[in-house]
């Protein structure tokens, strides 16, 4: 029996500009939430929040 996949790829956007810069993957078990971390735009050229799009 195959195993239930647990974790997702899930796209961050930086929440000033709104581009979406990069990629990742989340436990959906253990943040079923948006996630958001703080982490460095290139187009802004400067650290900012970014979050999870749909």
């Amino acid at each position: 029996m195959a195993k239930k996949e647990n974790r997702v790829m899930v796209v961050l956007a930086c929440q000033e500009c709104k581009r979406r810069n990069y990629n990742t993957s989340k436990n959906r078990q253990h943040t079923s939430e948006r996630l958001e971390i703080k982490k460095y735009c290139r187009f802004c050229r400067c650290h900012r929040p970014h979050r999870e799009t749909r």
